[in-house]
């Protein structure tokens, strides 16, 4: 750390929704020249004080102070303007624009009023080559994966001259190689003497980045520690105000025993493919067993779960869902076939934010059933209220809009919109992605208790120890082909399954 006195100091931060206080009295303070870490369960305040500091959302108590001086700002632009530069979770850019556009949006280098279009692109690629990015800054951002849109989100945010650099869950997208480039660039800000503000769920990202650490819970300060005097067991107890006697760690949770019996398969897939998306490949799931999908970011994993799903359509391929052969055509009718969906674009494609809690959690019912017979309300208030208990969603209030939840408990929304369908294949894409400890195992529990009541779950997380964990069967993915299925014994591990990934070839089949 470069310095000793705050460039940023929040005080008293206090702040309310209908029926749910997020911060109460919270104090922070972030030096130059330091990576600080903010940590906490969802829910526990983090990205409302984040709001706060970026003029969001406005206090309803306590002072902000910037490079020593008082501050209220009225939105991120004027944050922005005086040196406070926010990447967020969900990446808020413009994929209808360029790369380059979407980086200097708003700041564009013009003469004479008119845009200097090779300047533009230009500066875009010297900022890309400080994160060894090396794309098209042409292309309409769109084209690309969602952990490039990240990485331009972040080359965005540097540029300006920032103070204070936020970034809230700046690696949920990354590969392991991506999240070391991140860290590179950090560490290099942070030696400038920028200020560096940091919210992630991954414990050993922490501890291998940030100087500093403060702790929320329920929407106030637990506290203030040095990083090399705070152990992660001891940081976890914190975030979630006991200990950890009963909760295990999730790297010594027990995976799951050998795979159920398997009978007749609940879906059966061969030949199937899209053109440009994904090769063709064969799957088969059986009732009550969780079929791990491991593989790189890019590797074709979410490709396979759309197809599944009917988000795209096969080009070829055929599918048979307990013997009888169907085609996916549409979601409405892997619906039908007793098939759900939680897509790990969660904001585009899984909440509708202006709706309240109740009404995203009944959405696939509804849909089920169809618009003209509408779930009885008495019906709606008993689903609800047993999800909600079930899943732990905070604030219980199943009449608050759900974009006033935090993105932990936006996705355990979207899985109770799903089980309240009772589906017989549930599609997990991603969805322990930016949640906390706590809530990340409360979802693992879960998947292994939907097994062991006979649902099949297709599980798809790029952490491999998670899939490990939670799998009976593994299927590998590399360069948007399926390069093998492997049998979830203690010879499987992630070495083994990263060398596979590496090798490409050597398809191991499980036993039929």
């Amino acid at each position: 750390m470069t310095g000793s006195h705050p460039v940023l100091t929040m005080t008293g931060i206090s702040k309310s929704f209908p029926g749910v206080r997020a911060l109460d009295g919270v104090d922070f303070r972030l030096l130059p020249g330091e990576v600080h870490a903010l940590m906490g369960e969802n829910g526990a305040g983090k990205s409302t004080l984040i709001k706060v500091l970026t003029g969001v959302y406005s206090a309803d108590h306590g002072t902000v102070t910037l490079g020593g001086e008082a501050v209220s700002f009225t939105g991120p632009m004027q944050a922005t303007a005086a040196g406070v530069s926010t990447v967020y979770q969900e990446v808020n850019l413009c994929t209808n624009l360029s790369v380059a556009e979407n980086i200097f949006i708003g700041r564009e280098p013009r003469r004479l009023g008119a845009v200097r279009w090779a300047e533009m692109r230009r500066r875009a690629r010297s900022l890309l080559a400080r994160l060894d990015l090396d794309i098209d800054v042409n292309a309409q951002l769109g084209s690309y994966s969602l952990a490039v849109q990240q990485m331009v989100a972040i080359a965005r945010a540097i540029d300006i001259e920032a103070r204070v650099l936020v970034l809230d869950e700046p690696t949920s997208s990354l590969d392991a190689v991506e999240v070391a480039q991140l860290f590179r660039v950090m560490r290099q800000l942070r030696d400038d003497g920028l200020a560096i503000l940091f919210v992630t769920h991954f414990l050993d990202q922490v501890y291998e980045i940030a100087d500093r650490i403060t702790v929320l819970r329920n929407g106030q300060l637990v506290g203030e520690y040095p990083t090399s005097q705070l152990p992660q067991l001891g940081l976890v107890e914190k975030m979630i105000g006991k200990e950890l006697r009963v909760l295990e760690r999730l790297d010594e949770q027990s995976r799951h025993d050998a795979a159920p019996a398997e009978g007749a398969p609940l879906l059966d897939v061969r030949e199937l493919g899209r053109r440009s998306a994904v090769a063709r490949f064969d799957l088969t799931i059986h009732e009550g067993e969780v079929v791990g999908l491991a593989g790189l970011l890019g590797s074709g994993r979410t490709e396979v779960a759309r197809l599944l799903f009917g988000a795209d359509r096969a080009d070829h391929g055929t599918v048979r869902v307990h013997g009888t052969p169907t085609t996916l055509r549409t979601p409405v009718t892997a619906i039908g076939h007793g098939i759900g969906f939680c897509s790990e674009n969660r904001r585009a494609e899984g909440i509708v934010a202006e709706l309240s809690v109740r009404e995203n959690i009944i959405l696939a019912l509804q849909a089920a059933r169809g618009w003209l017979r509408p779930v009885p309300r008495r019906r709606q208030d008993e689903l609800v209220e047993r999800y909600v208990r079930a899943l732990s969603i905070r604030p219980a209030d199943p009449d608050i809009p759900v974009g006033n939840l935090s993105g932990g408990n936006q996705q355990k929304v979207l899985l109770a919109r799903w089980l309240i369908t009772e589906p017989r294949l549930l599609i997990l894409d991603e969805p322990t992605r930016g949640i906390d400890i706590g809530a990340k195992t409360e979802i693992q529990r879960l998947v292994a208790q939907l097994s062991d009541g006979g649902m099949a779950v297709l599980f798809v997380s790029a952490e491999l120890e998670e899939v490990l964990r939670l799998s009976h069967t593994i299927a590998v993915m590399r360069d948007l082909e399926m390069v093998a299925r492997l049998t979830n014994d203690p010879s499987v591990d992630a070495d083994r399954i990263m060398q596979t990934i590496a090798a490409g070839t050597g398809h191991e089949e499980v036993p039929s």
